[in-house]
């Protein structure tokens, strides 16, 4: 019977693999998702600023983590929370190479355009009508028709590289401007018509801490049209040059050519963050070819690998497409910093170039929101390129003298509250990926939590904010109003995370045999106590002398939370659920408050510091409810179509919630490795892990509506956990979930539960 049923699952798996090799999973990638501002209820509740309602995203064209992506254009410029693209606009103003963080409400940075004009030269007001229609967005691939100018361009892309195809379907003249969108006129670009090249640079600025400030380094780009130009120039000027034209103010040059109807005329661009060499000889290395539909293939080929990692059968289509959706936009960033030849510029300044002698350098780590999901996901599928990151963290903290807090272009921010580099790091470690310097690791982290930097160094935006009074006192007081930081004040917040930070370090120090330090950062991982108002079971501001905030309300912005409400807040425990059960009166006092959140319509899933909070009652009596929460924000908070996501993506980590979720599991705490157990919405689930190795994650339901867990088995026995190890989801095997219509007792048990913080 057993040998029966083993035969079985073989022929499953591999009718199952069959299946997934036939599957173009590119298809099913929505690239305008994300353009328009989310219509859901929550975010119509919760989101304050009009950008927290866009989930700013773009239809990037490019490869996973490349340098730069490539976006139609309909806003101009590089201004903080307003992406290249928005679904809404009916005019297109070129074709970007940008380095916007996908979802973010930052700044694009060190991007240039290029926009076709036929007919007559414009060089002002060359905007031109395009249409949703005529437009068509993939990955690897974006085309639309300009038909004012009657001309179609194409787009496809390398990891620092790109090709673009412009079409006239009349006899005309075609222009192409070059353009670097520096905000300070700084940018410069060159012409030589003689060898048909553009090249040129746009220098980039800090934001946030240092804001205004040079970043030390541009984004350098190279072009070559594969015809020769005839004319060209500065803006101002028609003739044709006789030798290389400049244009030191931000303006931009043109080339023209003569086209027959139905001609094509390609341009191969180079990128680079080291110099306009360099984003030449990365053109060199990546296209070599004039061939558009060689380029597009191997892009396309980058595409499906990667989203082939986790392949996934049901029969809800709409389900496939904002999940595969969500994988392209979790495997957007961080970003390739370092070119072809190794050579990458430095963080914190830029100058000189350096280079290094294997390896990758990333940077953009939207670290803040990215820790929670999204890397947890990376350290899954990538591990091999999770490694690369913290080496690039390591290099960052040698190189500028502290361990960053939100690295974005290549610099100090201090853009956000926590400190979770530190987290990410530590749960890198805690799952065995440590092909790094792991001293200096620890050395820079250790630093970060016990020391303070100088007051120069400190408005440069090194150091945790607040770390004095915290140290003080065991959690930041009212009083410190944390002036140097764009995001003041926030005591609450600051002190809940950096206990989380530092019950991370704690793991480290003690696999490190760090016993003093070890000692000293479990007890402040307690510090969220501190905080903790028993008279009203929440989270609330406190002064020095111990009396609270007044006036209390709990489901309103409060000036000591960070983009929330004290409510939502207070479940921003991870890695002590059950303390935080304690302090509110027991596992069925915390199921109670959940109840009260999602009953109120208080939770807020467009913004990251709930993001745990759905799967917290798989630490309580009924893990039923998590099955039932998650389902329903699957169903509600997610769609396809461009206004498919409900806030900011913030580089993927609102779309890693989904992937997770939707395959059944998520990490609420990324540290501890516990992968907290749901319902899973696909049939079949196929995770293509290192070593050639596969979890299949198999669901069973008795109906369509069943969507509650009856039982589990892992690689064929009974698994009554309602979570599941880093370490057991990548060894592989099979995990079976069985569904049913009602809630049941599956995973309810005190000892099923995950312990959290011992």
């Amino acid at each position: 019977m057993n040998r029966m049923l083993l035969l079985s699952k073989i022929v499953i798996l591999i009718a199952w693999g069959q299946f997934i090799k036939a599957q173009d999973l590119i298809q099913y990638v929505q690239p305008l998702s994300g353009t328009a501002p989310s219509t859901t209820t929550a975010a119509q509740k919760h989101s304050e600023a009009g950008s927290e309602k866009n989930a700013n995203t773009i239809p990037a064209v490019g490869v996973p983590f490349g340098m730069t992506q490539w976006t139609p254009q309909t806003r101009t410029a590089e201004t903080k929370c307003i992406p290249p693209y928005f679904y809404k606009d009916s005019l297109i103003n070129g074709f970007r190479g940008t380095h916007w963080v996908s979802g973010s409400c930052m700044q694009d940075y060190g991007s240039f355009t290029i926009m076709p004009v036929t007919g007559s030269l414009r060089t002002t007001n060359f905007a031109t009508p395009f249409s949703h229609q005529q437009e068509i967005a993939t990955p690897a691939y974006y085309k639309v028709e300009l038909p004012a100018y009657h001309c179609i361009t194409e787009i496809t892309a390398t990891a620092r590289c790109s090709m673009m195809q412009f079409t006239v379907q009349q006899d005309d003249s075609l222009f192409l401007l070059i353009m670097p969108n520096s905000d300070r006129g700084e940018g410069e670009v060159y012409l030589n018509p003689v060898k048909g090249t553009v090249w040129g640079f746009n220098p980039v600025h800090r934001i946030y801490q240092g804001w205004g400030n040079q970043a030390g380094f541009s984004g350098h780009f190279f072009l070559q049209f594969e015809k020769l130009p005839v004319s060209g120039g500065r803006f101002s000027e028609v003739t044709p040059p006789t030798g290389s034209v400049t244009n030191k103010h931000g303006n931009g040059v043109y080339a023209g050519f003569a086209l027959k109807k139905g001609e094509k005329l390609r341009v191969r661009i180079g990128t680079s963050f080291s110099s306009a060499t360099e984003a030449q000889n990365n053109l060199r290395t990546e296209i070599a070819t004039w061939d558009f539909a060689t380029v597009l293939s191997k892009a396309k080929q980058s595409w499906e690998q990667a989203l082939a990692q986790i392949q996934v059968q049901g029969k809800n289509e709409k389900d496939k497409r904002i999940f595969y959706t969500a994988m392209y936009h979790a495997l957007q960033h961080p970003r390739l910093y370092s070119d072809a030849s190794g050579a990458y510029p430095p963080f914190t300044g830029g100058l000189p170039v350096k280079k290094l002698s294997n390896g990758q350098y990333y940077d953009d780590f939207s670290m803040w929101d990215i820790y929670r999901a999204q890397l947890p996901l990376l350290q899954i599928l990538q591990p091999a390129r999770v490694n690369q990151f913290v080496s690039s963290m390591i290099l960052k903290g040698k190189q500028g003298g502290w361990l960053p807090i939100f690295p974005c272009w290549n610099s100090y921010t201090a853009a956000m509250i926590g400190d979770h580099v530190t987290a990410f790091i530590a749960s890198s470690y805690a799952k065995g990926i440590k092909h790094y310097d792991v001293t200096a690791a620890y050395r820079l982290m250790r630093q970060n939590a016990f020391d303070s930097p100088s007051k120069e160094d400190y408005v440069n935006g090194k150091g945790r904010r607040a770390l004095s009074s915290y140290l003080q006192y065991g959690y930041i007081p009212m009083e410190d109003s944390v002036q140097e930081a764009f995001h003041k004040k926030e005591q609450v917040s600051r002190t809940l995370e950096y206990a989380y930070d530092d019950y991370a370090l704690s793991v480290v120090a003690k696999g490190l045999n760090k016993t003093a330090d070890y000692k000293e950062l479990r007890k402040r991982a307690l510090n969220y106590k501190n905080v903790f108002d028993s008279s009203v079971g929440l989270v609330r501001g406190k002064y020095i002398d111990g009396h609270w905030y007044e006036p209390f309300n709990a489901d309103r912005r409060e000036p000591y939370i960070t983009e929330g409400t004290p409510r939502q807040y207070t479940f921003y425990v991870p890695h002590d659920v059950n303390g935080l059960a304690n302090l509110m009166g027991g596992d069925k006092a915390l199921e109670r408050a959940l109840d009260t959140l999602f009953v109120k319509n208080e939770y807020w899933h467009g913004n990251e510091p709930g993001h745990q909070i759905p799967f917290m009652y798989n630490y309580t009596p009924s893990p039923w409810k998590t099955q039932q929460v998650v389902r329903s924000i699957l169903s509600e908070e997610y769609s396809d179509g461009a206004g498919g996501l409900s806030g900011n993506d913030d580089a993927g980590q609102m779309s890693a919630w989904y992937v997770f979720a939707a395959i059944g599991l998520y990490p609420v705490d990324p540290v501890s490795g516990e992968h907290l157990l749901c319902s899973p919405i696909f049939d079949k689930v196929t995770l293509q892990l290192p070593g050639n190795k596969k979890l299949h994650i198999v669901c069973k339901k008795r109906s369509e509506g069943a969507i509650y867990i009856k039982q589990v088995k892992l690689n064929g026995k009974p698994f009554s956990r309602n979570f599941i190890t880093y370490a057991d989801i990548m060894k592989g095997g099979m995990l079976e979930i069985e569904l049913q219509q009602q809630p049941g007792s599956w995973g309810a048990a005190p000892m099923a539960r995950p312990a959290g913080m011992k």
